[in-house]
């Protein structure tokens, strides 16, 4: 555009060339006309330096003032004294050295009804270490209100002692059995290291698989103490069989040795095929290894 043909414009278009032309300069002047020379746009790398200290790498590394690494975590103290585990609380139990995952364990060993009725019993929370067990053994101490009640009153001289047999049953002597599918849980409780929560859960347990025919099934039962499976028994003519062609689906998933697939494969079996004849009929479907047949087998009839 000519200079003589700016004026030719109309007077609102050379307003607005005006107002443009003041904005580039305006911009060039901030760009170009207040930068200082010793400004610099990014940082040097002796800025960056002071800026960002670098940062020690992996591994243990002391910092050059004498501190401790960046990284050094502080292991918790430990304090050993004598304690009772049925009554430690946390704050205790974590000063002793144990992680808060193994006192979460004892809590809910304690919540299930679970006794620390010996020292040894101790040794079987979950997680705790050999080392861990050695070093607070000596520090255990429980009360006699958790001690069996045959090592107090079983070699008594005084024949007068009234004791209260409903909380503490008089435990089973070696030798001495209770017999499965026939035992409440008043005589389940003189097992020694069976309580009143493992009692419970023994007789449910033995009402949803019809009756036990194997004193090792006793394991099942989440935490139940090996030691004293020696006190039981078996009564193998007191456990009740599941019908195959005729029990429902629902009926089928309710037994402990039969999942959902499982009964699904027999209902299906007998859609397709018939009555089943035995369990050899099973044998060939893959979620029936000879394991899961064998467990079955008391429990089945057809």
């Amino acid at each position: 555009m000519r200079l003589k043909e700016f004026f030719y414009l109309c007077k609102s278009d050379r307003e607005v060339m005006i107002v443009l032309m003041i904005i580039t300069t305006v911009v060039s002047l901030l760009i170009f006309g207040f930068g200082s020379d010793e400004a610099t746009p990014f940082p040097t790398a002796a800025d960056s330096t002071l800026a960002f200290p670098e940062q020690p790498r992996s591994g243990y590394t002391e910092r050059r003032d004498g501190a401790e690494p960046y990284y050094n975590v502080r292991r918790k103290e430990t304090r050993l004294f004598s304690f009772d585990p049925n009554t430690a609380d946390s704050t205790q139990l974590l000063q002793l050295g144990l992680e808060s995952w193994q006192v979460r364990n004892i809590y809910k060993y304690r919540a299930r009804g679970g006794v620390f009725r010996r020292k040894e019993d101790f040794a079987r929370v979950y997680g705790l270490t050999k080392g861990q067990y050695e070093a607070l053994e000596p520090y255990i101490n429980i009360a006699d209100d958790y001690r069996p009640a045959a090592e107090i009153y079983a070699d008594s001289e005084d024949e007068h002692v009234e004791r209260d047999t409903l909380r503490y049953p008089a435990k089973l002597k070696a030798g001495e059995f209770v017999t499965l599918n026939l035992a409440d849980t008043m005589q389940l409780r003189k097992v020694p290291g069976v309580g009143n929560y493992y009692s419970q859960q023994i007789v449910q347990y033995g009402r949803r698989l019809g009756g036990y025919a194997d004193v090792s099934q006793l394991m099942e039962i989440e935490g139940f103490p090996e030691e004293a499976l020696d006190y039981f028994r078996v009564d193998r003519s007191k456990v009740s069989r599941l019908n195959l062609n005729k029990a429902t689906m629902s009926q089928l998933r309710r037994h402990p040795y039969l999942n959902f697939y499982q009964a699904r494969a027999i209902v299906d079996y007998r859609r397709l095929h018939g009555a089943l004849k035995s369990l050899d009929d099973l044998s060939l479907h893959p979620d029936f290894p000879q394991e899961a047949l064998r467990r079955l087998e008391p429990y089945v009839e057809f």
